[in-house]
């Protein structure tokens, strides 16, 4: 099976790891794509961190041994759908609520940050937001600038639960304005066709590995991508019963992908 696809896409929390906690299947199962020369992309809807930070994570604390170039980020997406298909000459300037993963996805692709007429406006999680940014991102959009949200996670896992994710902070800008974004993170197939234009594969020469049927899995199935749903995480088999496509594969650990 391991043969039947060139690269791997694969999801973090739930499918890599579990927060702090390490899935050891996961280092076995990169470990053994790797040596099959298989290419490997961990596609994450997080956008707070920068691809350094992310692989750093993964060889110190889970034993999975990539770099940066492994890591695609919702906001490496959303800078690259920015610069590819919406920016021109005259349109560069970008307002944004978010942290460094994302302001620093934005100012490689040349983007200027500021609040002063933007023509875009692009939301993502910010721990540390302030309600003046929103009043900033509000009065953008409603005087023309495009609307633009990293991902639709309603929430986050941590250590005191689930906590409110970008998704909620995009719908709040998307209430005040009544201005539908444009979404791109999973299960949007916007970060799929930007992961697969970075990993110049096709899109039936890789499959996604997740958790999460309604973003891993179904951003999959919503650019027609095989799909492997590894139960190790959020969905669980009692969730599919009424799905109307299934994942390519259904595994209980990485460990039966041989």
């Amino acid at each position: 099976m391991i043969n039947d696809y060139q690269g791997y896409f694969i999801d973090l929390d739930g499918t890599t790891y579990k927060g702090t906690e390490r899935i050891p299947a996961a280092a076995r199962f990169v470990e053994r794509l790797q040596r099959a020369g298989k290419l490997v992309m961990f596609v994450t809807n997080n956008s707070t961190r920068t691809p350094a930070f992310v692989s750093d994570n993964l060889r110190k604390n889970h034993q999975i041994n990539v770099g940066p170039n492994n890591v695609y980020t919702s906001a490496l997406a959303t800078a690259d759908y920015l610069k590819n298909k919406l920016a021109t000459p005259q349109k560069q300037r970008v307002y944004m609520i978010g942290e460094s993963g994302l302001s620093e996805a934005l100012r490689n692709q040349g983007f200027i940050i500021t609040d002063d007429h933007p023509d875009f406006v692009v939301v993502g999680l910010d721990s540390h937001v302030q309600y003046h940014q929103f009043e900033v991102a509000t009065l953008a959009i409603r005087a023309g600038s495009t609307f633009v949200g990293t991902n639709a996670d309603s929430n986050l896992p941590n250590e005191r639960g689930m906590v409110p994710g970008a998704g909620s902070l995009v719908e709040l800008v998307h209430y005040a304005t009544q201005v539908q974004p444009i979404m791109i993170g999973k299960p949007s197939p916007i970060i799929m066709e930007m992961a697969l234009k970075k990993s110049g594969l096709r899109k039936d020469q890789v499959i996604m590995v997740g958790d999460n049927y309604k973003t891993d899995i179904s951003a999959a199935i919503n650019v027609g991508m095989d799909s492997m749903l590894v139960y190790t995480g959020l969905t669980q088999r009692s969730d599919l019963l009424d799905v109307k496509v299934r994942p390519t594969y259904e595994l209980n650990s990485l460990d039966e992908w041989k």
